[in-house]
């Protein structure tokens, strides 16, 4: 059982990109790209610095929200990998295609990453490997 009123969860910034939207928060950041965007290493680099911009030096999570389609380049893993600070990349999707792509997208980054189905599970879990 809680006890007490849960911690107010508020969002540091709200980014609305070219390729969708991105929230950062103290120490993790959640992004929902659009439907039908492509994820390229040029497009990432928005991403990247918004990392250097809130995350510089602090450890954090990732969280890919994925309610829409879209294509990632697979070699933003390999920039993702470079990034020691990020503790956690969590992909939280309904969508069965999803979960085999992830089990792809698994295979590039080889780091800390795990696929869900609710929000909530995967924020613990980011939320966890943040403070280990």
């Amino acid at each position: 059982m809680k006890v007490g009123k849960p911690k107010k969860t508020i969002i540091v910034r709200e980014y609305q990109l070219e390729i969708g939207k991105v929230q950062v928060f103290d120490d993790y950041m959640i992004a929902i790209f659009d439907e039908g965007t492509t994820i390229d290493v040029a497009r990432f680099f928005q991403i990247l610095g918004i990392i250097e911009i809130h995350f510089r030096g602090r450890n954090f999570g990732f969280i890919s929200l994925r309610k829409f389609s879209y294509a990632i380049d697979p070699m933003i893993y390999n920039q993702l990998r470079e990034i020691d600070n990020l503790k956690a990349l969590a992909v939280v999707s309904l969508k069965e295609i999803d979960m085999h792509n992830f089990n792809i997208e698994k295979l590039f980054y080889k780091k800390n990453m795990k696929f869900f189905i609710d929000t909530d599970n995967a924020l613990a879990w980011v939320k966890r490997r943040v403070r280990a």
